[in-house]
């Protein structure tokens, strides 16, 4: 299970690295390094508790519609519920959380856990009461929006 772990994210890291048409011909890799871009505080409308979001794709890069990057959340955080357009990938890389679609039980998730949200699901995800996550989100983009965020989860839903 680990090795396979191993090697599904290894393939997910190369899948996500944005190819583009740059360069003398027109098809040249474009590496982003680790820490290149800056982290994002997980804002308040659409987040509850510390949530931080290192991107690893902040736009797709056309012909492409894939977005993706990694949110780490603090004990008791989540998001909002919200829906993707055409769905969403996790991964969870770190830690243990909490998934729920709605009108589901919640879920306990872990590390090497991978998630999948079909377009249009209404859903949250976030950390444990007592521990942290981190997940990398992979989620395409649909006439420049690539999530609808909606309310955020009451206390009474996410202790539930």
């Amino acid at each position: 299970m680990e090795r396979n772990y191993l090697v599904f994210t290894a393939w997910l890291s190369l899948a996500l690295v944005p190819m583009t048409a740059t360069g003398a011909s027109g098809s040249d890799m474009v590496i982003v390094p680790t820490g290149s871009q800056p982290s994002i505080v997980g804002p308040a409308s659409n987040f509850t508790g510390a949530a931080r979001i290192d991107p690893v794709l902040l736009q797709p890069r056309a012909p492409s519609r894939l977005s993706a990057g990694y949110v780490t959340f603090e004990p008791g955080a989540r998001s909002a519920w919200h829906t993707h357009p055409l769905g969403q990938l996790l991964v969870i890389v770190g830690g243990t959380g909490w998934v729920q679609q709605e009108g589901h039980p919640r879920q306990t998730v872990h590390a090497g856990d991978v998630i999948w949200t079909p377009p249009g699901v209404k859903h949250w995800h976030g950390a444990t009461a007592t521990t942290a996550m981190t997940q990398l989100a992979a989620q395409e983009t649909v006439d420049g929006r690539n999530v609808t965020w909606m309310e955020k989860v009451s206390d009474a839903d996410y202790t539930r």
